[in-house]
């Protein structure tokens, strides 16, 4: 067992309080006027560290951007929020995330992989054939526990772009599914779809991985790529209740979920193959059973044969002082998730479980 700390607001010492927030997980959700302020410092602070605006930009008389749920109104010599975004002569600039210009990397992946749908996904009976990851690297929120990080050093104005068409000509007759994720895509939608489009017209499968917070009308591209060529889009829903998804993540979760609600009702619009596939991170001492039963009670409540993944948290970031998910939180998350009505769910990442709590 990990040294003991003590929240910041009550002053219980346990293991599971992280430094970087602060406080407890009961604090973050009965006293967030006390508690919020406490991790907003922890997301100055890990924006800055990457040279990125520690908050989204409201600049009275700024250009807004409606690419993502964050609206940045960026005035001049501002960056917005994914920092991909200036403003020149009036208009946004886009030093990337349209379809001239990505910032990514993508390799070939070969199937099956640790895809987060793996048990339900099509893809993982490909043998031979791979899939097309494509890491985007931006993202719209700034999680503390973020298990891919370090998208944060590339820097978007100097790194080397890559075209919605130069991307999908890396496809050839073994490459099975295309899958965007990052970062999250979110903030190079527009690429996104573009590329997603011609691959789709290659007959490869089209699948996301994000947190939902794209524009609703992107969304609803990306959900007819998915539909028509027999992908997914897999939703990490990383909190129910909004405070504590605030703490993590810097932002609100009400996009996310709207976002989720409106792809989810048309899950059964292609019973062969799932549409929609939900998944969360078991952070220790913060996303526990009670925080999964209230995302999977919202699921259920849109449809109970919706996939739902729970997966194993290793420590990274600024939340690496936490332990490694154990197997005792992810039964019981699991238990939490299929009381609320979820007949389709999951444990993800066993090998990262333990057994330090």
């Amino acid at each position: 067992m990990r040294h003991a700390k003590r929240c910041a607001l009550c002053g219980k010492p346990s293991a599971l309080v992280s430094a970087a927030l602060a406080t407890c997980v009961a604090c973050l959700r009965t006293h967030p006027t006390d508690s919020l302020p406490l991790a907003h410092q922890a997301h100055v602070a890990a924006r800055r560290k990457f040279g990125l605006p520690p908050t989204s930009p409201v600049t009275p008389g700024g250009v807004q951007c409606r690419l993502c749920a964050r609206e940045c109104l960026i005035g001049a010599g501002e960056r917005g929020y994914c920092g991909l975004r200036t403003v020149g002569e009036g208009r946004l600039v886009h030093w990337a995330g349209i379809p001239a210009r990505g910032l990514l990397h993508w390799y070939r992946d070969a199937l099956p992989t640790n895809c987060v749908a793996d048990w339900v996904c099509p893809g993982s009976r490909q043998f031979g054939r791979h899939n097309l990851a494509v890491f985007y690297a931006s993202c719209t929120l700034d999680c503390l526990f973020c298990q891919n990080w370090t998208f944060r050093e590339v820097s978007p104005h100097a790194a080397e772009t890559t075209s919605a068409r130069e991307l999908a000509e890396v496809a050839n007759a073994q490459t099975f599914c295309v899958c965007f994720f990052g970062g999250d895509p979110a903030s190079q939608m527009t690429h996104a779809l573009a590329a997603g489009s011609q691959l789709a017209r290659q007959g490869v499968v089209v699948c996301w991985e994000t947190a939902g917070t794209s524009n609703p009308r992107l969304l609803d591209r990306a959900v007819e790529l998915s539909l028509s060529s027999v992908g997914c889009i897999k939703f990490d829903l990383k909190a129910g209740d909004e405070n504590l998804h605030i703490a993590l993540t810097g932002a609100s979760n009400r996009q996310t979920l709207e976002n989720f609600a409106r792809a989810a009702r048309r899950f059964n619009e292609r019973p062969q193959a799932p549409l929609v596939i939900a998944s969360t991170l078991l952070v220790p001492g913060y996303v526990d059973a009670e925080e999964v039963g209230r995302i999977a009670h919202f699921i259920a409540g849109i449809n109970p044969a919706i996939p739902y993944s729970l997966l194993g948290f290793a420590p990274h970031f600024f939340m690496s002082d936490l332990p490694r998910t154990s197997l005792r939180h992810a039964r019981e998350a699991e238990e939490a998730a299929r009381a609320a009505g979820l007949t389709n769910v999951h444990i993800g990442n066993r090998h990262l479980l333990g057994h330090d709590y």
